[in-house]
């Protein structure tokens, strides 16, 4: 990896998109650093500490939520609208057939994922900032002391327009990533973010815990992402033939062409991160709710909202055996519908390849269906274990530390290793692949 990364300085071309991939990360990094007048940030830093909601929106946004900055939402409601489009596809016709009419289509759906993305980061700017709005205790203020349509409705709107205009700017500074620099942009901007606070969570874990579980947590993290790199390089490949034809070409010559033998890669893990925000936002949803009401002045209403913050509170073992399950369930979920969106039965059929042993059409698709179901329960089983490993871990040191296990447990959190690990895989695969491409380019100046 330190080899393609020193190969790519020497090249002029490749050294240009390093330092543009860089200096984004570094523009951005500051811009999360600019709060939005009017937070407490003492009062900012007690509620990230007991709400794992922030702490998952915190996430995805880079560590800008954190300082509540301008980039609070970071690129959060671009992924949702990727999401939701996505799961539509299967739904709408219109959005399947621009799906297959190639980089047009998709340069189209991009569009409606823009499109979309405003009233969702609107819809969410108000949603966080009603949040950190509410008082933390009865008759004590919030984090935004000036807040709501009917008590400050110009510092009401220019806070959501704030926001919505950071997550735009976000969204533009990861195209600039991907258009001119190296990897997917909107990726690499989460990346950044989430190595920007291992430092630290080194230095939380140390205080906290000690210097022995610094050293435990720095082993699993270790095993974890090494670990991750063997299920998301794995797959199972279905070997595919290509039958023999004969073209006529000019002077009445026949010509056999095909008859090639390839494969066709499934892979272990093919929903990444998604089950495990699905997930997450389920078992968050209901006590995020609740906390609208917590200090209502309605007695039975407050009782309730309570209730159902203790319920769901990673606190609770049953908490973490329910997100187990969810993942699990959200693997074979999501997994079932990208793997539906391919139609790779049909597209085998059209170029004519088939599966040895197994016929076209109907008997492909079952024998597909059988394959992928089988190797997601691996990939399931293995995203459910990740998202739990911070309650393992935290079992073997005593309720003490159990008491945690709702912050940040390891030096990065399990969502963020999958996305730290799955940045760096596909990141270091388009740099070898420039190097390559320009490899041959060398051999060919040579040649001629």
């Amino acid at each position: 990896m330190l080899d393609a990364v020193r190969n790519a300085f020497r090249l002029p071309d490749l050294r240009r998109k390093l330092l543009i991939t860089l200096g984004i990360l570094v523009i951005y990094r500051f811009i999360s650093h600019v709060p939005v007048p009017g937070v407490d940030r003492i009062a900012l830093r007690q509620v990230f500490e007991s709400n794992a909601l922030l702490g998952m929106l915190n996430l995805l946004s880079g560590g800008a939520l954190q300082n509540f900055s301008v980039m609070a939402m970071g690129v959060y409601p671009y992924i949702t609208a990727s999401i939701i489009l996505q799961l539509l596809q299967p739904i709408i016709p219109q959005l399947e057939a621009l799906m297959k009419e190639g980089d047009a289509g998709r340069r189209k759906l991009n569009q409606y994922t823009v499109y979309l993305t405003i009233p969702l980061a609107a819809l969410q700017a108000f949603g966080q900032s009603s949040l950190l709005a509410q008082p933390l205790s009865v008759g004590g203020a919030g984090i935004l002391a000036e807040f709501g349509f009917a008590t400050a409705p110009l510092t009401t709107i220019s806070i959501i327009v704030t926001l919505t205009a950071g997550t735009m700017l976000a969204m533009w500074l990861g195209q600039i990533i991907t258009e001119e620099g190296i990897g997917n942009g909107v990726s690499i901007i989460i990346f950044g973010g989430i190595i920007a606070a291992m430092p630290q969570n080194v230095q939380r874990t140390a205080i906290q815990g000690g210097f022995a579980e610094l050293v435990v947590f720095a082993l699993v993290t270790i095993f974890t992402v090494a670990l991750i790199v063997v299920v998301q390089e794995g797959q199972r490949r279905i070997p595919v033939q290509y039958g023999k034809r004969v073209r006529a070409v000019r002077g009445n010559r026949l010509v056999v062409v095909g008859g090639q033998s390839t494969h066709v890669p499934m892979r272990v893990n093919s929903a990444g991160m998604i089950p495990l925000i699905f997930a997450s936002s389920f078992l968050i949803f209901p006590s995020t709710i609740a906390s609208y009401f917590v200090n209502s002045e309605v007695s039975w209403v407050a009782a309730v909202a309570g209730f159902i913050n203790r319920v769901f509170s990673p606190q609770y073992n049953w908490y973490w055996v329910l997100y187990f399950l969810l993942v699990i369930a959200f693997t074979y979920f999501y997994t079932d519908v990208v793997f539906r969106q391919q139609n790779l039965p049909d597209t085998l059929q059209k170029q004519g390849g088939f599966i040895p042993g197994i016929r076209p059409g109907p008997n492909t698709e079952k024998y597909l269906n059988r394959v992928m179901t089988r190797i997601t329960l691996v990939g399931a089983l293995f995203l459910g274990f990740v998202a739990i490993l911070p309650w393992l871990v935290h079992l073997g040191f005593g309720s003490a530390a159990a008491s945690r296990a709702s912050t940040s447990t390891l030096l990065i959190s399990s969502t963020g290793l999958l996305i730290v690990v799955g940045v760096v895989l596909d990141t270091m695969k388009q740099l070898e692949a420039q190097l390559l491409m320009r490899h041959y380019e060398g051999f060919i100046r040579k040649m001629s």
